[in-house]
């Protein structure tokens, strides 16, 4: 092998090797399955009565709800940040028995979109004489998913469920009520 072919495959294997060692962790050995989570919290109400309340949170906020689940409730809301750029955020609340009434989860997704043109060309076919391609072009515009995540803040979830619990008539500007009690 001549030591300028030898010297372009050890640089390759470097750059191979670098590249392996620069790439990031797999997702899963990032998640940790702590106990104390934000994408939880507890009701007094049963589960039905508990998701109803997650319902009104939603619709209080201009969501869409789909679904007609009594357990499980998915609400839907459109962002339009800037003129080119579009968010959906769905949230999903699941109400499960618990032993002090209903467990509520929660999961918000967040999709990015963004707007991209195309353009295209026509050409056309003439028996006899052959293809001609005519320089006529048409742009098309269509949104995009760009990107995609799991909304993880806990105080995103904070604000939710302490909506949902002011609605249940237990908080009532951040201080917690006695059950029976009507105000502070």
């Amino acid at each position: 092998m001549p030591p300028a072919a030898l010297r372009l495959s050890l640089a390759s294997v470097a750059v191979l090797l670098l590249a392996a060692c620069a790439s990031p962790p797999p997702v899963y050995d990032m998640e940790t399955f702590q106990h104390e989570s934000p994408f939880v919290t507890w009701s007094t109400r049963e589960p039905a009565a508990a998701c109803e309340l997650g319902k009104r949170a939603l619709l209080s906020q201009g969501y869409r709800l789909e679904g007609t689940d009594m357990v499980r409730v998915r609400g839907e809301k459109f962002f339009q940040p800037k003129p080119d750029e579009g968010i959906t955020l769905n949230i999903t609340l699941v109400c499960l028995p618990s032993n002090v009434g209903a467990v509520i989860y929660a999961n918000a997704l967040q999709t990015r979109y963004a707007l991209k043109s195309g353009s295209t060309s026509t050409g056309l076919s003439v028996a006899g004489l052959g293809s001609i391609s005519l320089p006529w072009t048409a742009a098309k515009e269509a949104l995009v998913k760009t990107g995609e995540e799991t909304v993880t803040s806990p105080a995103f979830y904070r604000r939710l469920f302490s909506l949902i619990q002011t609605l249940d008539g237990t908080r009532v500007d951040g201080i917690e009520l006695e059950v029976g009690d009507t105000e502070p």
